[in-house]
């Protein structure tokens, strides 16, 4: 078992285990820093949303807190203007990308753009950068659940469930670029997969409305 340190996060000091994932000690200390992409279950973290910047004494930069292990005496803040400078372009480039309309969105009240943007004051719009017009196909087909593209955000959660823990290889990345989306094999309707109609743990790790239940009670 890795010997225990101490480290100092946004003033707090913190005891871990060396070699933990300081996005997670900082959570684990109900101190947020915003996340999308982020799985404790991940060897490898993809670090894709861009969100979980923070400060560390003696880099040169912001680094991803989700890649980088907590060490003895590190110290750690989580706003900084510059932090804050490129997590709001990360969440507006996300939103660029991301269909709102919240009232109607199936992970209202409990969906992760929306806490980032509470506890960042960020405002949930299009900004700086054009909402990007796209014709998607919202997939109704299984019994268990609906998939909307249109608000998925591409952290890859639902993949990694799919390859990883289910191990049915249904979902995976296609295309590259502002035309990347999570499909099936040939776009082909998820009603096809038997594991769609019996399992739902892609629904239960999307941080958005992208995937969700028919039965709400499921």
């Amino acid at each position: 078992m890795s010997e225990k340190i101490t480290l100092t996060i946004d003033e707090q000091e913190i005891e871990a285990r060396e070699g933990e994932i300081l996005l997670w000690v900082a959570l684990e200390n109900d101190i947020y820093i915003p996340n999308l992409c982020a799985m404790k279950e991940k060897e490898r973290p993809s670090a894709n949303c861009r969100l979980c910047f923070v400060e560390v004494e003696g880099y040169s930069a912001p680094v991803t807190s989700c890649t980088l292990p907590v060490s003895q005496d590190m110290r750690v803040k989580t706003r900084s203007p510059e932090v804050d400078r490129l997590v709001k372009t990360a969440f507006e480039l996300i939103l660029s990308d991301h269909r709102l309309g919240c009232s109607k969105c199936p992970a209202n009240k409990k969906c992760e753009l929306q806490r980032i943007a509470k506890e960042r004051k960020l405002k949930l719009k299009v900004g700086r950068f054009d909402y990007l017009e796209k014709e998607v196909y919202i997939d109704e087909s299984p019994d268990l659940l609906i998939y909307d593209p249109s608000r998925c955000v591409l952290c890859g959660r639902c993949v990694w469930v799919d390859h990883n823990v289910v191990k049915a290889g249904t979902l995976n990345f296609s295309y590259r670029g502002i035309n990347r989306k999570v499909t099936t094999f040939g776009d082909r309707p998820l009603s096809e997969f038997e594991c769609i109609e019996k399992c739902g743990e892609c629904v239960k790790v999307c941080p958005v409305g992208a995937l969700s239940f028919k039965d709400k009670e499921a």
